[in-house]
This record gives C-alpha cells, sequence and structure tokens, in this order.
C-alpha cells in the first residue's frame, strides 16, 4: 500500500484529467464495439426476413458503420491519451530518481550489482507504464462494461440480469484473485531463478581461466545446466498456466454466450423483445467478455510491479540514507597509508559474507596485487576503499581518516582505471583534460609521453584535436588504456587502484602496457586487480583472495618457491 501512496496516488492526483479522458476513450472504444456487435447481430437478423426495401435496414447499416469508425477512432484517441500521460509520469519518476542519486552518483552506484542501477533507471520505472496502461485503465474499463452489461440485462429481466453479473463476476473478480494468488509464487520463484542464472553465467565469462585451471569445468556446466533447466521447468509451468487460465475463460465465456442466446429465445417467444434481437443479445457478450478478460491478467502483474516498486524504493532510500558527511577532510594529503583491520562486509540477501574478517596494510609507493576468482572479494574492497561501501566489522583507514569522510575528495587521493575506461565523442586533448582541468599544455604532454603514446599521436594530422569519435571507437583497446592513464597522471592522485586492465589484449600488447604502467605510476601506490599473472614479478606484495578470505600472500618469489598453487598457475599461464 505505502508503494501506490508513493508512485501511483501522487501521479493519479496530479493528471487525473487526462488519466479520465483516457478511461473514457477506453470505455467508449468498448461500448462502440459492443454497440457495432449488437447493431451487425441485429442487421443480419432484420437482412434475414427479405425486407421489401433497404430503407427499411438503412439506419441499423449506417450505424454498423458508424460504431466502427468510432471503435477505431476511439481506441486510437485512448492509446494517444493514455500515452501522453504516462510519459509525463515516467519522466517525472525519472528525474525524481535521479536527482536522489545524482548528489552521491558514486556511492550509491556502488550498492548495486552489475547492471542493476541501469535496470531500476530504465526497466522498473517502465513497470509505472505497464501500472496503468495494463492495470489501472483497463481494469477501470472493464468493471464499467461488468456493472453496465449487469444493468442492460436487469433492464429486460432483472433475476436473469444478477445471475448474468454473478457469471461475468467470475471473470472480474475470482479468477484475478486465483491468478494472483497462484502465479504470485512461480513468478517469483522464476525471477529468482533468472537472476541466479545471469549470477553464474556472468562468474563463469569473468572467471572462466579459474574454471579452467582449477579443472572443476564439469561442475560448472553441471551447475550451470542444473540452474537452467530449473529455469526452464518453471517458466513451462508458468505458460501451461496461463494456457489453461485462457482456456478456461473462453469456456466460460462460450458458456454464457449460449446461456444468453438461450434467454433471448425465450424472451422472444414471450414477446419480450423481437425475435430479430436474439442474435444481437447473443453476440454482444463477446465483445464484452473480450473487454473483461484483461483484467485477471492486470491483476496477476500486482506482485511484478511491488518488486519494481520496492527497489525503486530502496534507490530513494539508499540515496538518501548515504548522505555525505557535514564536515569532510579537506587536507589531502601527498602520501598515504592504507589500513584494513578485520573488516567484513555482506550484500543484502547474501548469506555468504563478501569480505570476512580481512586485514591488511599497504605503505605508500608499495605495489600490491590481488588476486582472486570472481566473487572472490576484490570488487568489494574496491569500493570499501573509495568510500562507497562501509564495513559492517572493522574498519578502513586511508592516512588515519575513514574514506567516506573524505567524500567526493576521495578522487584527489585515489584513481580508478577501470577494464573498459570510457573516452568520449570529442578531442583527445579534452578526453586527458578530464583528469586535470586546469593542467597546463605542456603538462599534457608530459602525460603522454610517460604512457607512450607521444609518437602515435605526433603521427595523426590533428594531433592532440584529434576527435576520438563515440566511445573512443577510433584507438584500440590498449591505446584507450593508455589514454585514460594519461588522464589518471594528469591527477596526481597518490592511489591508483587499477582493475583488470588487460583483458582482451593479445599477450604482447597486455606486456607493453603493463610495463608502461608501472613506469609511469613510479612512487605511487599501486592495488592491482586481477585474473591474469602477467606483471606479478614487478609487484611488491601479491595477496590470493577467496571466499572473502586471504589465502595466501607474499612476493612473487616467496609464492613461487612455497606455494605450489601459484607455481602451477605461473606455469600454465607461461603455457608451460
Amino acid at each position: 500500500m505505502n508503494y501506490v501512496k508513493s508512485f501511483v496516488t501522487p501521479y493519479l492526483s496530479k493528471y487525473w484529467k487526462l488519466m479520465s479522458v483516457t478511461v473514457l476513450l477506453g470505455i467508449c472504444a468498448s461500448l462502440s464495439a459492443a454497440l457495432l456487435i449488437f447493431v451487425s447481430g441485429y442487421l443480419i437478423s432484420r437482412a434475414s426476413e427479405r425486407p421489401e426495401t433497404i430503407l427499411l435496414v438503412y439506419v441499423p447499416i449506417v450505424l454498423v458503420r458508424a460504431f466502427g469508425l468510432s471503435r477505431a477512432a476511439f481506441s486510437y484517441a485512448e492509446r494517444m491519451t493514455g500515452h501522453n500521460a504516462v510519459l509525463k509520469v515516467l519522466s517525472e519518476m525519472r528525474v525524481r530518481l535521479y536527482r536522489a542519486l545524482e548528489p552521491q552518483a558514486l556511492f550509491i552506484r556502488s550498492r548495486f550489482k552489475r547492471g542493476d542501477l541501469l535496470g531500476t533507471l530504465a526497466d522498473d520505472i517502465e513497470h509505472l507504464q505497464d501500472v496503468y496502461i495494463r492495470t489501472i485503465f483497463p481494469t477501470i474499463s472493464g468493471l464499467f462494461l461488468f456493472v453496465f452489461a449487469t444493468v442492460s440485462l436487469s433492464v429486460f429481466d432483472w433475476k436473469f440480469g444478477l445471475f448474468i453479473g454473478l457469471c461475468l463476476g467470475v471473470i472480474v473478480f475470482v479468477y484475478p484473485l486465483l491468478s494472483l494468488v497462484f502465479m504470485k509464487k512461480h513468478q517469483q520463484r522464476s525471477k529468482q531463478q533468472h537472476t541466479r542464472l545471469y549470477h553464474t553465467l556472468g562468474d563463469a565469462v569473468y572467471g572462466i581461466r579459474d574454471w579452467l585451471i582449477s579443472s572443476r569445468t564439469t561442475d560448472f556446466l553441471s551447475k550451470f545446466t542444473g540452474e537452467r533447466n530449473e529455469s526452464y521447468e518453471t517458466d513451462k509451468e508458468l505458460a501451461k498456466r496461463d494456457q489453461n487460465r485462457t482456456f478456461q475463460l473462453q469456456l466460460i465465456s462460450g458458456a454464457i454466450t449460449v446461456i444468453v442466446g438461450v434467454w433471448a429465445g425465450f424472451q422472444a417467444i414471450e414477446g419480450t423483445i423481437f425475435p430479430t434481437y436474439i442474435a444481437a443479445f447473443t453476440l454482444v457478450t463477446l465483445p464484452i467478455i473480450e473487454s473483461l478478460i484483461p483484467i485477471s491478467h492486470a491483476v496477476e502483474r500486482i506482485p511484478a510491479y511491488r518488486e519494481s516498486f520496492a527497489r525503486i524504493q530502496h534507490t530513494e532510500d539508499t540515496a538518501h540514507a548515504m548522505s555525505i558527511p557535514s564536515e569532510f577532510v579537506t587536507d589531502i594529503p601527498e602520501s598515504v597509508e592504507i589500513q584494513v583491520e578485520n573488516v567484513s562486509y555482506s550484500y543484502a540477501n547474501e548469506q555468504k559474507k563478501a569480505l570476512n574478517q580481512l586485514s591488511l596494510t599497504i605503505q605508500q609507493g608499495e605495489r600490491i596485487a590481488l588476486l582472486g576468482k570472481s566473487g572472490a572479494g576484490k570488487s568489494t574492497l574496491l569500493q570499501l576503499l573509495l568510500g562507497a561501501l562501509q564495513p559492517e566489522e572493522g574498519s578502513i583507514r586511508i592516512q588515519g581518516h575513514s574514506p567516506e569522510s573524505y567524500g567526493e575528495n576521495i578522487h584527489q587521493l585515489v584513481s580508478v582505471l577501470n577494464q573498459k575506461p570510457y573516452l568520449f565523442g570529442t578531442t583527445i586533448e579534452n578526453n586527458i583534460r578530464l583528469g586535470n582541468p586546469e593542467a597546463t599544455l605542456e603538462e599534457i604532454k608530459s602525460v603522454i609521453r610517460q604512457v607512450g603514446l607521444e609518437d602515435y599521436l605526433s603521427k595523426l594530422p590533428d594531433g592532440l584535436q584529434t576527435q576520438t569519435e563515440e566511445a573512443g571507437r577510433r584507438f584500440s583497446g590498449g591505446e584507450r588504456q593508455r589514454l585514460a592513464l594519461a588522464r589518471i597522471l594528469l591527477n596526481h592522485t597518490p592511489v591508483v587502484i587499477v582493475d583488470e586492465p588487460s583483458v582482451g589484449l593479445d599477450p604482447e600488447t597486455e606486456r607493453d602496457l603493463i610495463a608502461t604502467m608501472m613506469k609511469s605510476l613510479e612512487g605511487k601506490t599501486v592495488i592491482w586487480i586481477t585474473h591474469h599473472l602477467m606483471g606479478m614479478e614487478l609487484m611488491d606484495h601479491i595477496v590470493f583472495l577467496e571466499s572473502g578470505e586471504i589465502t595466501e600472500q607474499g612476493t612473487h618469489q616467496e609464492l613461487l618457491n612455497h606455494s605450489g598453487r601459484y607455481h602451477r598457475l605461473v606455469e600454465l599461464d607461461r603455457g608451460i
């Protein structure tokens, strides 16, 4: 009920006029369809009596034409008006969510798994559209037709009208409630299985090397196949239940049509109605019932709306709860020590901890590599270091202060080089200058030399004014990484986190890129997150993470001498 008050009621109140017109047009479209069939049934019966002149059926012919055109016109107007209202709602909802997220975008973004935030902004908010177009509007129109049909028949025979009202009530009330009760559990299970399947597949893609190295390919395939089959079975069950419901509603519709036809026949015998109206009363039940059946589908979608609204509400609540501290640490040191003490963290709805009592000390200028398969806790530690997440237990201190206490100033301490750095569709100079808008041209040229792009850029006709094109597609993966590295160097942060920078690069390019990075980042603290072992000999310290805990650590040589696992990984990486 709270979700309705938060996401539905305010917009119904604001756009009630536009939405009322939409519902009215929908009712007119349904009535036009019903009257079209009613008049058509009468016209067929009247024409079968072979009237002496066409003038005797002229009015029904004109009405058939009028209702046929009005039905299409009302339907088109309803769609135009309804979508106009709904698009206004979606626009306001997106602005509302954006305003909640924008002040602390860094912090809220990391609260979600890959793609979750985008899903909230797109898919979940899109459900607002379905609330109105697929649920509220058709339900109100259907209820009006239900009352209209019951009252209309009651004018001729109140007992029969009440009986038909009860029959139609099965379609309008009983089946929607049954659908809501019985389909809810299956829909929730299907969503959970799909989510688990996507996570399994995503982990496999990012950690495929670990699967192969650990010789557990068969285990993964068995697990994935089992989860996929469970998901298929649930989806088949949902489809089967939907087909059964549709079939049952069609049987009920057919029975009601026959009952109305029999009643109309007896009414004609008794002289209450003319025989020419038998077909009209019988056939008119079809469009009326056709307008009532969508109510069942509309109500069935309520659990999906509730889940979407819950995610949107969670996003808003998280954004508001994560207010940036009123007092920031404004004194940004040039040298920092990072202390991670007994840190634990677990994500919502996850029983297993992402990090468990992890302790680590990183001195200024130290190069540390974090190794581990997907889900080991590397990315979680990264987000904790940035202040995007806060530890549930333990503490993280960067030069004696918690990361979140620096607020947005954390970016003056820590830079991040991601797997796929984004280059904007502007000049090379503008892309690099993002690291420091106040940088001089000489400073920009200096960092370009450090990342090894001086010769390459000098050969371009426009040099630094060369357009990168959309998403930097003009450049190769290694070149994009070097440009992003130049941007980081221009920022002069003492700590640089490097997250899988060489994924997708060929070995030679990867080797050159790592050598360039290590040389250009001399004197800076480097936290290298990777699945690969190339360049590990350049690291001061290597840490293996597994299930959120440190399982092994040491220098490259120490691990080669004392860790059979590391020695084997190095041999596999080198193709020995």
